[in-house]
Order: C-alpha cells, then sequence, then structure tokens
C-alpha cells in the first residue's frame, strides 16, 4: 500500500522518556540539586509546555535548549550557570535511553521494501548523537532535525524538505508514523498524505483527529507496505 514512510523519533521509535529521566539524574547530580526526584514532575512539566509552543510556532527548538532550564532553576530556586546545565542535559540525552523493543527489526524489514524518512522535532545534536548511537541512521533515505531547518512539525515546510531528500516520492503512497496527534497526525493530514497513530497505550482518540491507520504495536506497519 505504501512505498515511502516517514518516521518520528521521539516516543515512536525511541523511548524518550527513559532517556530524559538518565539525562535528567545525569544534571541534576551534576549541579548538585538536593532532592532531584523531588523535581523531576518540574522538570517535565517545562519542558513538555516549551515544546508545545514549538509546535504552535511561539518557540524554536533552540530556544528550548537553555530557556527551560531557566524556569526550572527559578522555580525550584536552584542557582546554577543555565547553558553548562543545558549542555549537560543534551549530552545527557544523546547518550541514554534505548530503542523500543523490536524497532530496529521492523526498520531493518520495512527498508527492504519501501523507502524510510525520518522527521522529527528536536535538536541536532541530540537527535544526530542519538542515531548514531544505536547505528539505525543508515536504514533512513532523509533525516529531517527540526532545529536543523529552522521549522517544526506539523508545518508543510518540513514535509518539503523531507519530500526534496527522497526525490519527490507521490504522495498517494506515502504515510507519517507517530505518537503525535497535534504534530505528526495533523502534520501528515495537513500536507496530504496518510497517517498512521502508534498508540501502544490505547489513548482515546481526539474528536478532531482522524489518522488514517492507528497501531498498537510497530509491527503492524509490515502489513502497510
Amino acid at each position: 500500500m505504501y512505498s515511502t514512510i516517514l518516521f518520528d523519533l521521539d516516543h515512536t521509535l525511541y523511548d524518550s522518556d527513559e532517556s530524559e529521566r538518565l539525562a535528567y539524574a545525569h544534571t541534576a547530580a551534576a549541579f548538585g540539586l538536593a532532592d532531584p526526584d523531588a523535581h523531576f514532575g518540574t522538570y517535565v512539566d517545562i519542558n513538555r509546555a516549551m515544546w508545545a509552543a514549538v509546535e504552535r510556532g511561539e518557540l524554536q527548538p533552540t530556544d528550548v535548549r537553555h530557556r527551560r532550564f531557566e524556569q526550572f532553576n527559578a522555580t525550584v530556586g536552584l542557582d546554577a550557570d543555565v547553558e553548562e546545565m543545558a549542555t549537560a542535559f543534551v549530552w545527557g540525552l544523546g547518550a541514554h535511553g534505548t530503542l523500543y523493543d523490536g524497532a530496529a527489526d521492523v526498520l531493518a524489514a520495512l527498508a527492504s521494501r519501501a523507502s524510510l524518512g525520518l522527521i522529527t522535532n528536536g535538536l541536532g545534536d541530540v537527535q544526530r548523537s542519538r542515531l548514531s548511537r544505536l547505528g539505525i541512521a543508515d536504514y533512513f533515505d532523509s533525516i529531517v532535525v527540526s532545529s536543523e531547518v529552522g521549522v517544526t512539525k506539523p508545518r508543510p515546510e518540513i514535509f518539503d524538505v523531507a519530500f526534496e531528500q527522497l526525490g519527490h516520492p507521490d504522495k498517494a503512497t506515502t504515510v507519517m508514523v507517530g505518537d503525535s496527534l497535534t504534530s505528526d497526525i495533523a502534520g501528515g493530514a495537513g500536507y496530504g498524505i496518510a497517517t498512521c497513530w502508534y498508540n501502544p497505550h490505547g489513548k482515546p482518540l481526539a474528536p478532531d483527529s482522524a489518522p488514517t491507520h492507528q497501531i498498537g504495536a510497530l509491527s503492524e506497519l509490515l502489513s502497510l507496505v
């Protein structure tokens, strides 16, 4: 059915929650934050709000890199160098975290049958480090990172970049796979391509969202190609 498959990375192929938790622990230890576990939820809320602002076009991904720690430090009363914290955290995000079980096998199987692309909202040094460490970059014929191209999902311009790198595939045989209804699914639908919502936890579908497909396991993608 599809000869071109575009993937999201975070929370779709990659366990970003684990990566974030370990990067936070590394950063908190480096800067002497008392009782870091008590403040992890604060960091998560600040970070999610900022990435939501990125999706709305209110912030650039590079802004999030340090602004989240400016707000975090002010909230928890930590007197630490924001840029040094940001650098430590970015290193931790690249160094920690794993693919979801079976993700590499699915990519290997799909790469022999379709052209694969990756479109990710994130920081280039984080995402490139992850892809290199995990050894999956070669599966993709196109890798587009929002901070490197100056535009984020769900805006159509980021899909333009991927389509140009892929040689302008037929939209009718292209599908966007991701976990985010507001970023991946809305972005793909707005660009005129099919969408596949990765929903392993069985979340309810938002009333205004209508993905073409919905899967609970990445292996289900094999039946779409």
